[in-house]
């Protein structure tokens, strides 16, 4: 899934030495910006964010939907939560401990949100714990997988099980004794352990060590085809190798997440690469926010590890089977293509396939003519935005390079291709987000490999994180310079444009390209440029261009002239936005939002939002576009880019919305998104009070519209009429 939650830093903080509130990614104290509106008009943002785990889940609990895929929904879930304890959870008790913590919109108080979060968090996770173990297993069983237990193997499978563990696993594992002479072990974040109580025969006495389980090897051991028993299942049957002349009195799985993320002091751009890279290994060190343990722990390990870690009793999350269930993913890429969506391969846009030959398309040609609207991953990325990047590298002709890098993949052709440029003496100008979440080392390696190759490699602006995803080139032509652009939705990330759901516009328009020469030299010098013909760039003009824009449709619907607001984010929690939204629900403009993840807004309270629908849809694609459509009195707008509706993406960082030129387009975009909000359309409904109602059959128990199998037909009948 898609990775955008944030909060910075993760010192410990003490009582005696408070942290500045600068240091804080802090959610700017709740101002009531409209008073005719109550006060509770805002619903929690974190149990929002749980929330929207919570229908991952029911994906998991689907019982049409193909087995393996339940699985790596769940196994999701998971992966998730890890990231929500390490950057939400982990902000929050550092901003109360710190004594910055505000109240949040929602009206709660900071130990509040804190308590319910524990508590939503915790019931998400034993339901979790339910489902593999009375559902997901014995379907996997019946299909032939099955995920056992050491005492569940055959003596033959337990025999070569215990052969491997020898060779390869033995000689990796490392006792860590706690005793007068041995002090209780740092316990490394997300790691699974086995904490193990051994008995000295001679004396009676009892000891306790911990082993780390090897993340180096794979969590499921193979023991026959279909077969499958967790590591730490294997290791707690050989621990007698590990403590000989010792009895093993008892072992107990445990798990702790620790804060890990990153707080960098920007005052020196030259030293912001090396600053980051010291951090990276700080972050090792924050501080547990979590520990989990199986429900069956004896309590005086427990005790123990809670006082060593010095966690609270909330924070302990007692859990039925095995901890970590992220490692589901390797059950979930099982080959097994019977119990899986059925093989999807995107399609080349048709304004390319029409023109292939042989050859792949010219798309500067293409381009020449018209603009591309591309929805991946519907729409192959490979042949469009990387063939775009690929084609300027390779082309003599192309005097210039310039693009943003937030996040790519680990072979990344785009990376290759800019390097290619380089070396072949074009100008490459790479604007890499070393700071993006969880991506940092990769970033550094991507920004060190580029700047060797010859690319000019910045990183941004002090204090802002560069977010937008933008590439233009620079072409040499007989009429003269010429220029192309790309704005997306998405990163440059080949792996995850299979995956990710976004949209993305490649034109050679003069005026978009003017702003996106305007928008790198801000970037990359010291021009201090606003003033943008078909952008909006935060943190400057994102807001107050999107506020402009909704309140002009409230005067369109005054008028008599057709009105209404569409809007497709990630996460909706701007409280000036949602009030904007709210005035023009009580004004009677007709407002459709359709949020992935966390959505703030309360719609359908009467006098307030009874003109306002809010949808979620989760599928096999994780949706990411973000899509902003206004009808604008009969002659609607359509804007693309890179920006949800939080604080952080419209305060804190660099973000672009483009407006979508072409009419066709604008047409295009304000379909999709109709039938995304319409009722025909599989969805879950957020109601006024917090509550997600999932639709997805009609009244006579037929299914409704799946919209991503809808546009995956769209995209084969669109392409067939051009064959």
């Amino acid at each position: 899934m898609d990775t955008d939650t944030v909060i910075t830093g993760d010192d410990v903080l003490t009582d005696s030495a408070p942290a500045s509130p600068d240091s804080f990614d802090i959610d700017p104290p709740y101002v009531l910006t409209d008073a005719s509106l109550p006060a509770d008009r805002f619903l929690d943002r974190e149990l929002s964010w749980i929330a929207f785990n919570s229908r991952v889940l029911e994906l998991a609990e689907q019982p049409d939907l193909p087995l393996l895929e339940r699985v790596r929904f769940a196994a999701i879930v998971s992966s998730n939560l890890d990231e929500f304890f390490m950057v939400r959870i982990a902000g929050l008790k550092r901003r109360i401990v710190a004594g910055v913590a505000v109240r949040a919109a929602s009206g709660l108080s900071p130990r509040d949100v804190l308590r319910n979060s524990l508590q939503a968090s915790h019931d998400l996770m034993l339901r979790q714990a339910t489902l593999l173990r009375d559902d997901l297993m014995p379907a996997l069983a019946d299909a032939g997988i099955n995920m056992l237990l050491w005492k569940d193997l055959t003596d033959a499978e337990q025999a070569e099980a215990s052969e491997h563990l020898r060779t390869r696993v033995f000689p990796v594992l490392t006792p860590l004794a706690v005793d007068p002479a041995h002090p209780f072990p740092y316990i490394s974040g997300l790691s699974l352990n086995l904490a193990v109580v051994v008995v000295n025969p001679d004396t009676g006495k009892e000891h306790f060590a911990r082993v780390k389980v090897p993340p180096i090897f794979e969590r499921w051991m193979s023991v026959g085809p279909g077969r499958f028993v967790p590591l730490e299942d294997v290791i707690a049957a050989h621990l007698y190798l590990l403590f000989p002349g010792m009895q093993v009195k008892g072992h107990h799985t445990f798990r702790v997440t620790r804060n890990e993320d990153l707080e960098v002091e920007e005052d020196d751009t030259e030293n912001l690469l090396k600053a980051l890279e010291q951090e990276l290994l700080r972050r090792k060190f924050g501080p547990p926010v979590r520990l989990e343990v199986h429900e069956s722990i004896d309590d005086e390990i427990l005790d123990l590890l809670v006082s060593e870690l010095d966690i609270s009793e909330d924070e302990v999350f007692r859990l039925s089977g095995s901890l970590d269930l992220a490692d589901l993913t390797q059950i979930a890429d099982l080959d097994r293509p019977e119990l899986s969506f059925d093989a999807f391969v995107p399609g080349t846009h048709p304004h390319l396939s029409e023109v292939e030959s042989s050859s792949p398309a010219d798309i500067f040609a293409v381009l020449r003519e018209r603009d591309l609207l591309v929805h991946h991953p519907y729409d192959s990325f490979a042949t469009t935005v990387q063939r775009f990047i690929e084609q300027a590298a390779a082309d003599p002709h192309v005097l210039a390079i310039k693009q943003t890098l937030y996040r790519t993949s680990g072979d990344s052709p785009i990376i290759d291709a800019l390097i290619e440029a380089a070396r072949a003496g074009k100008q490459v100008l790479v604007i890499v987000e070393i700071k993006a979440r969880f991506d940092e080392q990769a970033n550094i390696r991507w920004a060190r490999k580029l700047e060797r190759a010859g690319c000019h490699v910045v990183y941004g602006l002090l204090g802002l994180k560069t977010h937008c995803k933008l590439a233009l080139v620079v072409r040499d032509e007989p009429n003269g310079l010429r220029r192309y652009a790309h704005v997306g939705t998405g990163n440059y990330n080949p792996k995850t444009a299979r995956l990710y759901e976004d949209l993305g516009l490649l034109t050679s328009n003069s005026d978009i390209a003017d702003d996106l020469s305007d928008l790198f030299n801000n970037l990359s010098g010291y021009s201090r440029h606003e003033d943008y013909r078909g952008l909006m760039v935060a943190p400057a003009t994102v807001r107050s261009g999107l506020l402009e824009r909704i309140e002009r449709e409230v005067d369109h619907h005054a008028a008599g002239r057709p009105a209404r607001i569409r809007i497709k984010v990630n996460a909706l929690v701007d409280e000036t936005l949602i009030d904007a939204i709210y005035r023009a629900s009580q004004a009677g403009v007709p407002v459709d939002i359709i949020s992935r993840g966390i959505c703030s807004l309360r719609p359908g309270v009467p006098g307030m939002s009874e003109n306002i629908s809010v949808r979620s849809i989760l599928g096999r694609f994780l949706e990411h576009s973000r899509a902003f459509w206004f009808e604008n009195g009969g002659e609607p707008q359509a804007w693309i880019g890179s920006a949800d509706l939080m604080h952080r993406n419209l305060d804190r960082r660099v973000e672009t919305l483009i407006r979508i030129p072409t009419p066709a387009h604008v047409e295009e975009i304000g379909r999709i998104l109709a039938v995304s909000a319409d009722d025909g359309t599989a969805a879950w409904h957020l109601q006024a009070d917090g509550t997600w109602l999932r639709r997805h059959r009609g009244p006579d128990g037929e299914p409704l519209c799946d919209l991503q199998e809808w546009l995956i037909e769209q995209g084969r009948t669109r392409r067939a009429r051009r064959t």
